[in-house]
């Protein structure tokens, strides 16, 4: 069973599914049904019943939380009802009647108060993160009688109190919510796509930004998500993503000069600074397609570039540092996040170092890739290739500012 994030089913010796379940990491999790010895009454008698396994890989927790609601209200297994202990399944309320809808969390529905639902859900802790991972990408107002006052959730960048403040935007936040419930992102992003692209059209590079932010957020926590009944289709869906994303990205590097052999491992790297201050540096690894996180390497820039931020020396630096370690696994290829200026940074280190390792870069505003001789290709949107060359970026900048953040938080506490 992989370590990776999904959905598991168990099934009794009649084949009907008694329990669905998901986990960030699936082998963890239902070993721990077999292993453990402080299973609940319950818990043991659905262990007892259980014949066979199923589960289905998917790409984050988040689409793991949307499938496993999908399937609970397919099948109905019993055991998700009685481990529940009579506890009513939670829902989400969006009071669309209203003039500024609001988004509840509710254990009784009202089928007749003309609000829509979502749900019922079976983990109150899950909805809880969703809901908080959304409400930072689409702030909104969760709560009934909001006083005629911006409230402290505004000042945090979390409700646009819209019933004070107006907010003409309003009712587009809520509808990407519901369709974000719905499982639809790709519609999300199209739209946001085309808002921004308008912004930017009439020279508002402000709110096209703060649009990109949005769209940045809804890739990183979904992982260019599916829609549910696509893995129920087939089961095998995500390995076969990854498979189509490294043949395909492996054809058109070759295609454009950069010669991979093959794709085993990919290393990524990124820096983060402010303004020169606390430099970090960060290596991800992906091997075969996937998260290598035993594999990641995080670096504190030591060389002193008078308090500037000079992202091309530091990249040269991590890059050089990394390559010294001989007991590291070679990588297939190298991609740093950035443009020209980046890639001719780390091209010249490996050169300097009579290496001969592919290289590219990833340009953020385009999304272009670019090779070591700063030929660019362009991919579309819908490239298997690029989203893989995107996960990897988005994981090397977490990976970076998450190390940063915290040498910026000691400083600030010592």
């Amino acid at each position: 069973m992989p370590t990776y994030s999904g959905v598991y089913l168990f099934l009794n010796e009649k084949s009907n599914v008694i329990y669905v379940g998901k986990a960030k990491n699936l082998k963890k999790r239902v070993a721990s049904y077999f292993s453990s010895k402080d299973l609940g009454e319950k818990t043991r008698i659905l262990v007892s019943q259980i014949s066979k396994i199923k589960y289905i890989e998917v790409s984050s927790e988040v689409e793991a939380f949307l499938l496993e609601e999908k399937l609970i209200k397919k099948y109905t297994p019993r055991y998700n009802i009685k481990l529940l202990d009579g506890k009513q399944y939670p829902s989400l309320k969006i009071t669309i009647k209203d003039t500024y809808p609001k988004v509840l969390f509710v254990r009784k529905r009202d089928e007749n108060d003309g609000s829509l639902y979502f749900g019922p859900y079976t983990s109150t802790s899950s909805l809880h993160t969703v809901l908080k991972l959304l409400r930072r990408i689409f702030p909104y107002q969760n709560a009934e009688g909001h006083p005629n006052k911006l409230c402290l959730y505004h000042h945090l960048g979390l409700c646009p109190c819209p019933s004070v403040t107006h907010d003409p935007n309003y009712k587009k936040t809520i509808q990407h919510i519901k369709d974000f419930l719905n499982g639809n992102t790709k519609k999300i992003i199209a739209d946001l796509e085309k808002e921004r692209n308008e912004f930017s059209k009439n020279e508002n590079f402000e709110e096209a930004q703060n649009l990109q932010q949005k769209i940045d957020s809804i890739n990183l926590i979904t992982s260019h998500v599916y829609k549910p009944f696509e893995y129920e289709f087939n089961p095998n869906l995500r390995s076969d993503v990854v498979e189509k994303e490294l043949n395909e990205l492996k054809t058109i590097l070759n295609e454009n000069g950069v010669g991979v052999a093959d794709l085993n491992r990919i290393e990524c790297y990124d820096i983060s600074n402010t303004s020169g201050l606390n430099a970090t540096g960060s290596m991800v690894v992906f091997t075969n397609g996937e998260k290598d996180s035993a594999s990641y390497r995080k670096f504190k820039i030591k060389k002193f570039y008078n308090n500037k931020p000079n992202d091309f020396a530091m990249m040269q630096e991590v890059i050089e540092r990394r390559l010294k370690h001989a007991e590291w696994t070679t990588p297939s290829l190298i991609v740093v996040d950035g443009g020209k200026g980046q890639i001719s940074s780390a091209y010249e280190t490996i050169i300097k170092m009579n290496l001969n390792i592919p290289l590219v870069g990833l340009a953020k505003r385009e999304e272009t890739i670019i090779t070591s001789d700063l030929r660019e290709i362009k991919l579309p949107k819908t490239s298997k290739s690029l989203h893989l060359a995107m996960r990897l970026r988005d994981e090397a900048h977490r990976f970076a500012i998450t190390y940063h953040r915290k040498l910026r938080s000691n400083i600030t506490f010592s």
